[in-house]
């Protein structure tokens, strides 16, 4: 996971960097930073926040630091931004996305004389300085910056702040956003579009599949124009998405409201409530009470003042247990009832089996299950956003392999499509084994309706496979 911002003002921009960063932490638990060019040149703070929350560790930093023109990000792997020295000058650099054949590129570099990089304590090397050292093989940024989209596999957003003004490259498959914002004396560059909106920005522009902009104080001009190939990731919107923002025009809130309506068409279960589990399955949830005429409750409410982000703490053992801990039951809306649960997908199973356990009991008379997405069966291969660190921790691959083990051998493409015995036997084990009532999940076309763009834009693969 990751989310940046970037701010190019003709006053000082640590205001803004600062809250506009800071609006991005529920992309990320581990890595923060930022980096400013002011009057003493580069400046730069990284700070762990897998125990505090962005706004406290750099509380201190914002009023320390100063310049008109600054880079900053949330991260859940390495720590950014970079400052880089080389023969185009120096620079800052932040990046969000995957690489896939990180080793293969390194060789390569190498190869051609590149002498060392920096492990982190992982023993991973960043792959912000990897990127930085292919943008350092050509004779400049831009030309760096194509050849760093075309060697890497998987995908790569890329801010670059110079003394000038800030790079800002979107993936050349635009599976990641880049809403550019602007007002009177500044512009700034952001992941999510509504992280300015309280800045006094006003959108611009979403930057293109693969367009490079350079964005000054004075305005933003386009380098390289954008590809017409697009794969944007559908997940943002059914999850990782803030409520507020939009992304290629579609309102992340609107198509959650969709989700739940076209979720509702297609049931037969008449529940006493519709809830969603929060909070990510909660606008789901209120389009399927819309749609249907059923009420929406909220028979348990999640406890955030001491655990705002929903992700920590790392070790998924741990997860599991602060999941369970943050949600608080309502004890009279769940005596007795009939609940029809949505939430944004099913993972492992594991939170969303001990949440049934939880409402029965806590009284509940039946808890029906409808995911806002279809079956999880692929590890996602293009972006960092993947909740599982392995394809066998998908609690349907684990129902798969357990029907191959009964003789049961069929192309997984077969449990990807809704009209197949395949796909309904999985269903039925998936629900019997985390103890639902039924289970019914969200329909591929249904999801892409949904969203409204066309489905060649879209990326799918954990849902279907295809590239």
């Amino acid at each position: 996971m990751g989310g940046f911002f970037g701010v190019a003002s003709k006053n000082d921009c640590m205001f803004d960097l600062f809250f506009g960063t800071d609006y991005h932490s529920h992309l990320g638990t581990r890595r923060a930073g930022m980096a400013v060019y002011g009057k003493k040149g580069f400046d730069r703070s990284i700070h762990n926040i897998e125990n505090a929350p962005f706004r406290t560790k750099f509380d201190k930093d914002v009023n320390e630091m100063s310049g008109c023109i600054g880079i900053g990000c949330i991260s859940d792997y390495e720590p950014q931004p970079l400052i880089v020295r080389s023969h185009h000058g120096t620079y800052a650099i932040e990046t969000v996305g995957k690489i896939n054949n990180l080793d293969s590129i390194v060789n390569h570099l190498f190869s051609n004389g590149h002498s060392h990089f920096l492990e982190m304590s992982g023993g991973d090397i960043n792959a912000t300085e990897l990127v930085a050292a292919i943008i350092n093989e050509k004779d400049n940024l831009v030309e760096g910056i194509k050849y760093a989209q075309e060697i890497i596999d998987g995908s790569m957003t890329i801010l670059i702040m110079t003394p000038k003004g800030i790079y800002a490259a979107r993936d050349r498959l635009g599976r990641t956003p880049v809403s550019i914002g602007k007002k009177e004396d500044a512009y700034c560059i952001s992941f999510e579009s509504f992280a300015y909106l309280n800045l006094g920005y006003m959108e611009e522009r979403e930057l293109g599949p693969g367009e490079i902009v350079i964005v000054t104080p004075e305005g933003m001009h386009t380098l390289s124009e954008p590809g017409t190939d697009m794969k944007i990731c559908t997940f943002l919107w059914v999850y990782y998405g803030y409520p507020s923002s939009s992304y290629e025009g579609i309102s992340v809130e609107g198509m959650r409201y969709n989700c739940g309506a076209l979720l509702a068409k297609r049931d037969d279960a008449n529940p006493d409530i519709v809830a969603g589990v929060p909070d990510s399955g909660t606008a789901h949830a209120i389009g399927y009470s819309n749609a249907s005429g059923l009420p929406f409750s909220r028979p348990f409410i999640k406890y955030t003042p001491t655990w705002p982000r929903s992700f920590t703490p790392t070790i998924q053992s741990q997860r599991n247990l602060i999941a369970k801990m943050k949600l608080i039951p309502v004890h009279d809306l769940i005596q007795d009832k009939s609940l029809l649960l949505i939430d944004d997908s099913i993972v492992r199973g594991t939170q969303l089996r001990e949440t049934t356990e939880f409402l029965y009991q806590s009284g509940a008379k039946e808890v029906h299950i409808r995911p806002a997405c279809p079956p999880l069966l692929y590890g996602c291969k293009y972006l960092n956003f993947s909740r599982s660190t392995s394809e066998m921790d998908l609690i349907t691959r684990r129902v798969i392999k357990e029907l191959e083990r009964e003789g049961k051998f069929t192309h997984l493409s077969a449990y990807a499509d809704p009209e197949t015995e395949e796909y309904k036997e999985m269903i039925g084990r998936i629900s019997k084994e985390l103890n639902f009532t039924s289970l019914r999940y969200h329909r591929l076309d249904d999801m892409i309706e949904s969203v409204g763009i066309d489905r060649c834009k879209l990326c799918t693969y954990c849902w279907d496979g295809k590239e």
